[in-house]
């Protein structure tokens, strides 16, 4: 099959998070909302307990903080409060204090510092910090390149059953990074992820049943996953989709719904998307390119289903 190719690893992590609850009390009472999108008064229930040394909510502070939840956006106001967290053992505070120096927002940027944080949430089973320590291992940022340790990370953290861990082990898998090569236990893994809905990964498992790569080849079954990930506004998946339907691989042919999903695709600024639109355009009538048209408007008023 021409002109699919493989998509490729999710490096690192940028999710953040909010702590958790425990109990009842003005911390709960704080969450419950941050659920309403009531902001401030998240903030007002919050500041007090992070000024009396409240891990939890200096690290939800900090979030707020950079996110821009009820305050004026301020990384170095999310990285103070980051960090009086982080230096109480707040894991979660610690990976997100990692995710900063990486990135360098309100620090300088500091890899090494980065892997610091990112291996003290680790060592307390923080399935994301897991994730990017693997990461950093497999990019050898602030660490020594080590194909193996990044996949002993991923696996901590895919064993939690942290998506973005499963999707980057079947990668290691598929192309025999830090292990031996399986293709089955590749698809597992995206298997895995791809349930839990993340995008790329459904992407990759239905390249997997288009090659036949540790799965029967089964067109069907990889037009079945790339919509899946198509309908959450992946372009990547969009244009995929739309070479299924061009073509007729998995699904009837249609070039009206080939030309919505390549639109898609162009708009989500796939480089690729707009020259495969126009070549299955030269083969559609007028009214067809006007239906392929509305179909786009429409979907576009709709947004992605997540």
């Amino acid at each position: 099959m021409k002109n699919i190719v493989r998509a490729g690893i999710t490096v690192v992590v940028l999710s953040l998070g909010l702590a958790a609850p425990s109990a009842a009390g003005p911390f709960e009472d704080g969450l419950a909302a941050y659920g309403r999108s009531d902001y401030s008064i998240a903030i007002q229930l919050w500041r007090p307990l992070a000024d009396q040394g409240d891990s939890r909510a200096q690290n939800n502070l900090g979030f707020m903080y950079q996110r821009c939840r009820g305050v004026q956006q301020d990384d170095a106001a999310a990285v103070s409060w980051y960090q009086k967290a982080a230096d109480q053992g707040d894991a979660l505070a610690q990976k997100n204090l990692g995710f900063m120096y990486q990135n360098g927002r309100g620090v300088a940027q500091d890899d090494a510092i980065a892997v610091t944080w990112y291996q003290r949430a680790a060592g307390q089973d923080n399935a994301q910090a897991q994730n990017n320590l693997g990461s950093m291992y497999l990019q050898g940022r602030g660490v020594q390149q080590d194909d193996a340790a990044a996949v002993s990370w991923y696996q901590k953290a895919a064993d939690q059953g942290w998506a973005l861990a499963q999707h980057n082990l079947g990668f290691m898998y598929q192309n025999g990074r830090g292990l031996q090569q399986n293709d089955a236990a590749a698809v597992s893994w995206y298997q895995k992820a791809a349930d839990q809905g993340y995008a790329l990964a459904q992407v990759n498992l239905g390249l997997m049943y288009v090659n036949g790569h540790g799965v029967s080849q089964d067109y069907t079954a990889a037009a079945s996953w790339f919509q899946k990930a198509a309908d959450q506004d992946f372009a990547d998946a969009q244009n995929k989709l739309g070479l299924m339907y061009a073509n007729g691989w998995g699904v009837q042919q249609d070039y009206v719904a080939a030309h919505m999903w390549f639109n898609l695709a162009a708009a989500g600024g796939l480089r690729e998307a707009p020259t495969s639109r126009e070549l299955v355009a030269a083969k559609m009538t007028p009214q067809q390119i006007a239906e392929a048209e509305k179909r786009f408007a429409q979907w576009r008023r709709r947004g992605p289903i997540l």
